[in-house]
C-alpha cells in the first residue's frame, strides 16, 4: 500500500474553513431555532398579561438617595389612601439581577387597598439605582442600604420587612447588624423564595463551573469584567433569545407561563450589567447568616416559596422554618422562583392576610 501524500498548505486551508462554515452554518441553524421557537412563545395566544403595564406604578414622592460611598438608590413611596392608624409602613426589598418591579402585583395590591404606606427601592447596581464605583458588593452594604431607606422614609412607627431571593438575605444582614429593631420597629416580615446559607449548592448565581471553580475563578471574572463588561453586555443583548429561554425554564415552574411576565423578568436581569453581576457574585457564594434569623424569632413571620423553584430550592425555605418554627409557611405549586409574579393570587392573599392579622 502506497504511502498517503501529505495534504496540500492549500487543502488544509480549503478543508479548515469547510469545517468553520459547518460549525457556523450549524450555530447559525441554531440561533435560528432559538429565535423561531422565541417568536412562537412569545406570540402564543392566550397570555393573560398580555396587556399589564409592567413596570408602572403610582408614586407619591420618589427620589435618589445618596449612602455614604457616593451611589445613589432610587426609592419610590406610596402614601395610604385610606390610612389606618397604627398600619405599618411595608418595605419591599428586591432580589438579585431584578428591581423594584418584581413586587408589580403585591405593590398593586397593597396600593388598592389603600391602607398601609408602600416604600419600594433598588438595590446598588440595579434598575434605576447607581452602581458602587469601586470594590465588591456586600451583604452587610445592602443591609445598611436598607436601614438608610428605612431612616429616609419611616424614621418612626411600625415596619414589615418583605424580601424577595437576595432581597430575604439582605434582610438577613440587616437583621445581624440591626437585632435590636426587630419587635420593636420590625414588627412583621416576609420571606419569599430566599436562603440562610449554602448558596454554593444552588443555581442562583449558577453554575457548576463557577461552584467548582471557587474564589480564583471568581477573581478572574471580576477583573476581566472591569475591562471588557461592555463587550460582555453587548454579547449578552445579543443573546436575549437564549437569555429568554433560560428565564422561561429557570424563574418559572408552570410549563407555560405568561410570555409577558418571561419577558419582564428578563428585561430586569438584561439590565443589571456583568460588572455588577459578577461583584456580587462572592458575597453571594459566602452568604451565611442562619444564625442571624434568631433575631426574627420575636416577630411573626411568613415564609413563601414556589415548589418547583430551581434557583433556591424549596429545602432552602425549609431550613429557614426549622430555625424559626413560630413562622407561617405557604408552599405555592407549579411555580418557580419568581412565585410572586408567577401566581400573584394566593401570595396577594396571604401577604394581605399577614398584615391584617398583625398584633396592632
Amino acid at each position: 500500500m502506497s504511502a498517503r501524500r501529505p495534504r496540500s498548505r492549500l487543502a488544509r486551508t480549503v478543508g479548515f474553513l469547510g469545517a468553520a462554515g459547518g460549525v457556523a452554518a450549524g450555530v447559525a441553524a441554531g440561533l435560528a431555532a432559538e429565535r423561531a421557537l422565541v417568536r412562537r412563545a412569545k406570540n402564543a395566544p392566550g397570555d393573560p398579561y398580555a396587556a399589564e403595564e409592567f413596570g408602572h406604578h403610582r408614586y407619591d414622592e420618589a427620589f435618589l438617595l445618596e449612602m455614604p460611598d457616593g451611589t445613589d438608590i432610587q426609592v419610590e413611596v406610596v402614601e395610604p389612601s385610606r390610612p389606618v392608624a397604627g398600619a405599618p409602613t411595608v418595605v419591599f426589598v428586591h432580589g438579585f439581577c431584578l428591581d423594584m418591579g418584581t413586587f408589580h402585583f403585591q405593590r398593586n395590591a397593597l396600593t388598592e387597598q389603600g391602607t398601609h404606606r408602600i416604600v419600594c427601592y433598588d438595590q446598588p447596581g440595579h434598575g434605576r439605582s447607581g452602581r458602587q464605583e469601586t470594590g465588591e458588593y456586600d451583604l452587610a452594604v445592602l443591609g445598611r442600604t436598607l436601614r438608610a431607606v428605612i431612616d429616609r422614609t419611616a424614621p418612626e412607627g411600625p415596619l414589615v420587612l418583605v424580601g424577595h431571593s437576595m432581597g430575604g438575605m439582605t434582610i438577613m444582614a440587616f437583621a445581624e447588624l440591626y437585632p435590636e429593631l426587630f419587635g420593636d420597629r420590625v414588627v412583621g416580615v416576609v420571606l419569599m423564595a430566599t436562603s440562610g446559607g449554602l448558596l454554593s449548592e444552588t443555581r442562583l448565581i449558577a453554575p457548576a463551573l463557577v461552584n467548582r471553580a471557587g474564589s480564583p475563578l471568581l477573581f478572574m471574572l471580576s477583573n476581566a469584567t472591569r475591562v471588557g463588561g461592555k463587550t460582555i453586555d453587548r454579547t449578552r443583548l445579543a443573546a436575549s433569545n437564549v437569555a429568554w429561554l433560560l428565564t422561561r425554564k429557570y424563574g418559572f415552574g408552570t410549563d407555560r407561563p405568561s410570555p409577558a411576565l418571561v419577558s419582564y423578568v428578563e428585561s430586569m436581569n438584561s439590565r443589571t450589567s456583568a460588572d455588577t453581576v459578577t461583584r456580587y457574585l462572592r458575597t453571594l457564594l459566602n452568604h451565611s447568616r442562619h444564625p442571624a434569623l434568631a433575631a426574627l424569632a420575636g416577630v411573626p413571620v411568613l415564609i413563601i416559596v414556589g415548589e418547583k423553584d430551581m434557583i433556591l430550592p424549596v429545602r432552602h425555605s425549609e431550613e429557614i422554618l426549622r430555625r424559626l418554627p413560630q413562622a407561617e409557611y405557604l408552599k405555592i405549586a407549579d411555580s418557580g422562583h419568581a412565585v410572586m409574579l408567577e401566581h400573584p393570587e394566593p401570595v396577594n392573599v396571604a401577604l394581605l392576610d399577614f398584615l391584617e392579622r398583625l398584633p396592632g
